[in-house]
């Protein structure tokens, strides 16, 4: 959460908090800014969209199964989908081609030709790197490798990475909308996103509806459990990070203390250079004389 003094204010990459932003009809002006800034379209180009699954399933509470991402469908029958991720996840690449494939698939009913399927475009901002290119924002298409003849353009992947933002490697250009709406979102302070509904008037009305979310109390309860269920999750991460880490360590310990035994070294100096018991070089020597049985 970002605080100003002692003013609450809640942060917009919370998932929760995204889809109040941008998920609602009646604030549909700042879905479609967004969305201009990130596909490099004028704004007219989406002023008639609908957000296809704008409810949140149970208002204002805790709700682990709830559909967060946004989804949107253009009067000619493409969707576009936008997702937020603060944690960091496995197979992003391969997880991301799924969901799309389901959205892709819904497009078209039993019975209708191949002609019915809509063009469908994934948005994912990620609070985590995982691309090795020197770009915030990445576009991915299904292009032939040689010639970067493009098959279809029905596919279309972007992803936003957060953390990019300040990476001095990185360039940026702060004027760029799709930079001040990720800096916005990434909602470092008070002070930055004040200054970001300076220069853009969009963000002005997001910064405001935030504001206006942050002092309702439902609201808040749920923004409170969203972030403990997060932090559950970052220290769950954490823990296997660390027993893995453990276990790596042991491993190569063992295999370590292994070779020095089939190198005929005195048991007592391998334990003492291994920092283990003597026992424990004993079982691991019994062992290797059983593999050779």
């Amino acid at each position: 959460m970002v605080k100003k003094k002692d003013e609450f204010i809640m942060s917009p990459k919370i998932d929760f908090v995204f889809k109040l932003l941008f998920g609602n009809e009646k604030n549909k002006e700042l879905l479609i800014s967004f969305l201009s800034a990130v596909l490099k379209m004028p704004k007219e180009k989406f002023s008639d969209i609908k957000i296809i699954n704008s409810e949140l399933l149970r208002e204002f509470k805790e709700d682990k199964k709830g559909i967060l991402d946004v989804r949107v469908q253009t009067p000619e029958g493409e969707q576009i989908d936008i997702e937020i991720q603060i944690l960091p996840t496995e197979y992003m690449p391969e997880r991301t081609l799924f969901y799309w494939s389901k959205m892709y698939t819904s497009s078209i009913k039993p019975g209708d030709t191949y002609d019915k399927l809509k063009k469908c475009i994934t948005i994912n901002i990620v609070d985590f790197k995982f691309i090795p290119i020197k770009k915030i924002h990445t576009v991915y298409h299904i292009k032939e490798d040689e010639t970067n003849y493009e098959l279809t353009d029905i596919l279309e992947i972007h992803f936003l990475e957060l953390p990019k933002l300040f990476d001095d490697e990185i360039p940026k250009d702060e004027n760029e909308e799709i930079i001040q709406w990720m800096e916005f979102i990434d909602g470092k302070s008070r002070g930055v996103m004040e200054m970001l509904a300076r220069k853009n008037k969009d963000i002005k009305k997001a910064y405001d509806l935030l504001e206006a979310i942050s002092k309702d109390e439902k609201a808040r309860m749920a923004y409170e459990a969203r972030e403990a269920e997060i932090r559950d999750q970052l220290t769950r991460i954490k823990s296997a990070e660390d027993k893995g880490r453990e276990e790596g360590i042991k491993e190569g310990k063992y295999e370590v203390v292994k070779n020095l035994i089939k190198m005929g070294l005195d048991l007592k100096m391998i334990a003492d250079g291994a920092g283990i018991s003597y026992d424990e070089v004993v079982k691991i020597k019994e062992e290797i004389e059983k593999e050779k049985h």
